[in-house]
C-alpha cells in the first residue's frame, strides 16, 4: 500500500474539520509561523493536535510507509493497553480509513491514523545532555529509568523498540513511553518482529524470529548501565557517546572483551548500584534476555538530594573561563550558573542553570521577557534591577530565594506571582517597581526584607500569609496605591516606616501588640489599652494630628514615631515607657511642652530635634544621657535643667536653640559633646561643673548672647572653635590644667577684653593661643 507525502498530510490537516471522519472535532496547534506543529520519522509524521470541545491535546500519527500487519497490530495493542493504567504508558486508538487525502500517491483517498495522548516532554538523550552538569538530575533519571525498566520487566506485554528517543522526559522529571509500532503483546505469541529497533540497543543476535515478552531485556540493562556510569562520571558521555546513542554502540555488543566502554565501567563497580547494573548487562549480553533475574534487581534506592551551595557572586576567575552563548550571555563553565550579559531583548534561560547571578542582566533597559527554567534556585542580588522595559517575569517553583534588588526598578512589571518555594523577599526586591499593580506572596515566605516593595505606587492590595514573621523597615514605604493590606497575627516584627506615605490606606494598622500605622487626616487618637509597642514612623507625616493619647500598655516609642506631626500640641508619655527612640518627636513644631517620666533613662538622637515651639521640657532624675542632637532647633526652648543623673550631653544636643538664655550643667556631667550649645546666641550665662575634662569642638559657637564663661580646674583640653564668634563675651577664665587650646577657639569673639589665667603661666598660654590675642592675657 503506498500513502501520501508529508506535504499532502500537511494540507488534508489544516482543514481537519473537513477532512476527518470522527475525529472532527480536532484542530491542528500552529507555530509561530503558522505551521502545523509536527514532527517526522522513518514510517510515520505525527502531528499535534487540539480538541475545540475540550481543549486537550492529542498526538495524530500519520503513515507514510506501508507495514504489514500494522492494523491489526495496533487493534492488539491498543486492546491490551486498555486496561493497564501505567504513567510510562499512553492510550493509543488505530482508526482505519479515518484521514481524507488529497494524494498524488495512489488512487486511494482514506487513510489510517493512530490517535495518542500528547505527551509535553523531551527524548531522554537530549535531557541527559542539557543536564550534564547536574549529578542529582542524573542520579534521578538513572532511578526513574531503572524503576520504568522494573515495571517492564514485571508486564507480559513489551515496547519493541526501547531507545532514549522513544522515551519522553516529563516537566515533573517522570519518564513515559511513545512509538509502539514494534510493541509486543501476548495475543502476538508466535508472529514474528515487525521491526527490529536499533542496533546500538538491541542484542547483536537478535532477529525478527524472536518476538516475546523480552525483547526489552537487553537494552533495559544496557540503557540502566550506561545512565548510572554516566551519573557517576559525566564526562564519559562526551568520551564515548554519539548523537544517537549513550554509551555503548552495536560494535562493542559484538565484541565486548575489546570495548573500552565495558572497561571505563569495570573501573566504577566499586559503587554498588553500578556492580548490579553491570551484572544484568552482562547476564543479559550472555543469555539474550533477563528471564533469570528478578525485575526487583532494578529498584534501586532513590538518591538523596544533596544541597550545594552555589555563589550568586561573580569573580574575575569566573569572568576568564566563562562560555559565551550565541546571545553574548555567559555561563559558568559547569553550566550552572548565568554570570553576565549584554544589550538583550528576549532571553530564555538555559536549562540546567541553578543560579542567576548577582546583576547578571542589571541594567537591561531593553529586556522584556525572561523565561527562568525550573532548574533555577537563587536569583542574585541586583539580578535584573533596572530592566526598565521587562513587562513580564515567571518565577519557578524551583527558586527558594530571591536577592536583594532583584527585580529594583523593573518599573513596566505589572504583576508577579512568587513561587511556594521561595521562603524570603529579600531587601529592596520589587523596590520602585512603579508599574507594579498585583503580588501573590505565598505561605512558604517567612520574611519580607527591607524596602521590598518600596515605592510600588500602582499596587493596590497585598495580602500578606501567616507564614509571614517580620516584615522589613519600609517594606511597602511610598505605595500611595495601597488602599487595603491584611497583615495576619503571625507578624512578630515589623520595620519602621513599613507603610510610610501609604496615602491611600483610611484606617489604622495594628498587629498583635504593635501600632503600626495611622493615616494621614485623623486629629485626636487614642491608642488602644493593649499596645506596648508603637513602631518607627508610625505616625510619621499626620499633619493634622492635634492630640494623642499613649495608654500605660506601652513600654517603648521607637524611632521617628511622631516624626513631623506638625500640628501636635500636647503629648503625655506614660511612666511605662522605658526608651524614646531617635527622631521620635523630631519636626513636632506645634508641641509647646513636654513632660519625660521617670521611667526613661535616655532621650535618643534628635528625639525633640527641630520642635521649634517647644518651650519647656522636664528632664527627670532617670535620665542618664542626652544624645545627639536631642533638642536641635528647639529655637523656643528658653530654659532646661539637667539632673544630677546626666553624665553626658551629645555632639549638637541643644544646637540652635537661639531662645535657650541659661542653661545649668550639674556635677555628674563629664563630656559635653561637639556643637552642644552652638547656635544659642541668647545664652547669657553657663556654668560648666568641675567634672568636666574637655569642652569639645565648637561647644559653645555661636553663643553671641554670653559675656563671661570660666573654666574649672578639671578641664584638660578646649576644643577647636569652642568659643568661636561669641561676639559678646568679655573675659574667660582658663586654668593651669588646661594643656591644650584648639584652633580658632576664640575667633571672631570681637568683644574679648581679657583671658584670665593663673600666675606664672602666661607663656604657656602664650604658646597655646594666637598671636593676635596674648595680649590679652591677665595673670591673676
Amino acid at each position: 500500500m503506498k500513502y501520501p507525502l508529508i506535504s499532502e498530510y500537511i494540507e488534508a490537516i489544516r482543514t481537519a474539520e473537513d477532512n476527518m471522519a470522527t475525529l472532527n472535532n480536532l484542530r491542528p496547534v500552529l507555530d509561530d509561523k503558522g505551521r502545523p506543529v509536527m514532527s517526522s520519522g522513518n514510517f510515520a509524521v505525527v502531528f499535534k493536535m487540539k480538541s475545540v470541545d475540550t481543549g486537550r491535546c492529542y498526538a495524530i500519527k500519520c503513515f507514510i510507509k506501508d507495514q504489514e500487519g500494522r492494523a491489526e497490530a495496533y487493534q492488539r495493542i491498543s486492546e491490551e493497553l486498555e486496561f493497564v493504567s501505567s504513567p510510562y504508558l499512553l492510550h493509543v486508538q488505530y482508526l482505519e480509513n479515518e484521514l481524507s487525502v488529497d494524494t498524488t500517491q495512489t488512487d486511494q483517498k482514506e487513510f489510517p491514523v493512530l490517535k495518542m495522548e500528547w505527551m509535553e516532554g523531551k527524548p531522554l538523550d537530549a535531557y541527559l545532555r542539557e543536564n550534564i552538569h547536574d549529578s542529582y538530575a542524573l542520579e534521578m533519571l538513572t532511578y526513574r529509568f531503572c524503576r520504568m525498566g522494573a515495571f517492564l520487566l514485571s508486564q507480559p506485554f513489551a515496547h519493541g523498540d526501547l531507545i532514549p528517543a522513544n522515551i519522553l522526559v516529563r516537566e515533573n522529571g517522570e519518564l513515559a513511553l511513545v512509538d509502539y509500532d514494534g510493541m509486543f503483546v501476548p495475543s502476538m505469541e508466535g508472529q514474528k518482529a515487525r521491526e527490529l529497533g536499533s542496533p546500538d540497543f538491541r542484542h547483536p543476535l537478535r532477529d525478527e524470529n524472536q518476538f516475546d515478552s523480552h525483547i526489552d531485556d537487553f537494552a533495559i540493562a544496557s540503557i540502566a548501565l550506561s545512565l548510572k556510569a554516566i551519573a557517576l562520571e559525566p564526562t564519559l558521555l562526551e568520551k564515548y557517546g554519539a548523537a544517537d546513542r549513550l554509551l555503548f554502540s552495536a560494535e562493542d555488543y559484538r565484541n565486548l572483551g575489546e570495548s573500552n566502554v565495558l572497561k571505563a565501567l569495570v573501573s566504577l563497580s566499586s559503587d554498588t548500584t553500578l556492580a548490579s547494573l553491570l551484572s544484568a548487562f552482562l547476564l543479559a549480553s550472555a543469555k539474550n534476555n533477563l528471564s533469570m533475574l528478578s525485575f526487583h534487581l532494578f529498584s534501586i534506592a532513590k538518591p538523596e538530594k544533596k544541597q550545594i551551595e552555589l555563589s550568586t557572586e561573580v569573580t574575575e576567575e569566573d569572568l576568564a573561563n566563562a562560555v559565551e552563548d550565541e546571545f553574548g550571555v555567559k555561563y559558568s563553565k559547569d553550566g550552572l550558573r548565568l554570570l553576565t550579559s549584554y544589550y538583550i531583548e528576549n532571553y530564555v534561560v538555559k536549562a540546567g542553570t541553578r543560579v542567576v547571578c548577582d546583576k547578571a542582566f542589571s541594567g537591561c533597559s531593553g529586556l522584556t521577557s525572561v523565561t527562568i527554567p525550573n532548574t533555577v534556585t537563587s536569583i542574585g542580588n541586583g539580578a535584573f534591577a533596572d530592566c526598565r522595559s521587562l513587562t513580564s517575569v515567571t518565577i519557578p517553583n524551583s527558586v527558594t530565594s530571591i536577592g536583594e534588588s532583584a527585580f529594583r526598578g523593573c518599573r513596566s512589571l505589572t504583576s508577579v506571582t512568587i513561587p511556594n518555594s521561595v521562603t524570603s523577599i529579600g531587601n529592596e526586591a520589587f523596590k520602585d517597581c512603579s508599574g507594579l499593580t498585583s503580588v501573590t506572596i505565598p505561605n512558604s515566605v517567612t520574611s519580607i526584607g527591607e524596602s521590598a516593595f518600596y515605592e510600588c505606587r500602582s499596587l493596590t492590595s497585598v495580602t500578606i500569609p501567616n507564614s509571614v514573621t517580620s516584615i522589613g523597615r519600609e517594606a511597602f514605604g511610598g505605595c500611595s496605591g495601597l488602599t487595603s493590606v491584611t497583615i495576619p497575627n503571625s507578624v512578630t516584627s515589623i520595620g519602621g516606616w513599613a507603610f510610610e506615605d501609604c496615602s491611600g490606606i483610611t484606617h489604622p494598622i495594628i498587629v498583635n501588640d504593635m501600632f503600626v500605622f495611622l493615616p494621614n487626616g485623623y486629629k485626636d487618637y487614642s491608642i488602644p489599652e493593649n499596645i506596648s509597642i508603637i513602631i518607627e514612623g508610625a505616625f510619621s507625616g499626620c499633619s493634622g494630628l492635634t492630640s494623642v493619647t499613649i495608654p500605660n500598655s506601652v513600654t517603648s516609642i521607637e524611632e521617628c514615631a511622631f516624626w513631623d506631626c506638625s500640628s501636635l500640641t500636647s503629648v503625655t508619655i506614660p511612666n511605662s515607657v522605658t526608651s524614646i527612640g531617635v527622631g521620635t518627636f523630631s519636626g513636632c513644631s506645634g508641641l509647646t511642652s513636654v513632660t519625660i517620666p521617670n521611667s526613661v533613662s535616655s532621650i535618643e538622637k534628635g528625639a525633640f530635634s527641630r520642635c521649634s515651639g517647644l518651650t519647656s521640657v522636664t528632664i527627670p532624675n532617670s535620665m542618664k544621657s542626652i544624645e545627639y542632637s536631642a533638642f536641635r532647633g528647639c529655637s523656643s526652648l528658653t530654659s532646661v535643667t539637667i539632673p544630677n543623673s546626666v553624665t553626658s550631653i551629645g555632639d549638637f544636643a541643644f544646637e540652635d536653640c537661639s531662645g535657650l538664655t541659661s542653661v545649668t550643667i550639674p556635677n555628674s556631667v563629664t563630656s559635653i559633646g561637639d556643637w552642644a550649645f552652638k547656635d544659642c546666641s541668647s545664652l547669657t550665662s553657663v556654668t560648666i561643673p568641675n567634672s568636666v575634662t574637655s569642652i569639645g569642638d565648637g561647644t559653645f559657637s555661636g553663643c553671641s548672647g554670653l559675656t563671661s564663661v570660666t573654666i574649672p580646674n578639671s578641664v584638660t583640653s578646649i576644643g577647636d572653635w569652642a568659643f568661636y564668634e561669641c561676639s559678646g563675651l568679655t573675659s574667660v577664665t582658663i586654668p593651669n590644667s588646661v594643656t591644650s587650646i584648639g584652633y580658632g577657639a576664640f575667633v571672631n569673639c570681637s568683644s574679648l577684653q581679657s583671658i584670665i589665667i593663673p600666675s606664672g603661666t602666661k607663656q604657656k598660654f602664650a604658646r597655646l593661643l594666637p598671636d593676635n590675642i596674648v595680649d590679652k592675657l591677665v595673670e591673676q
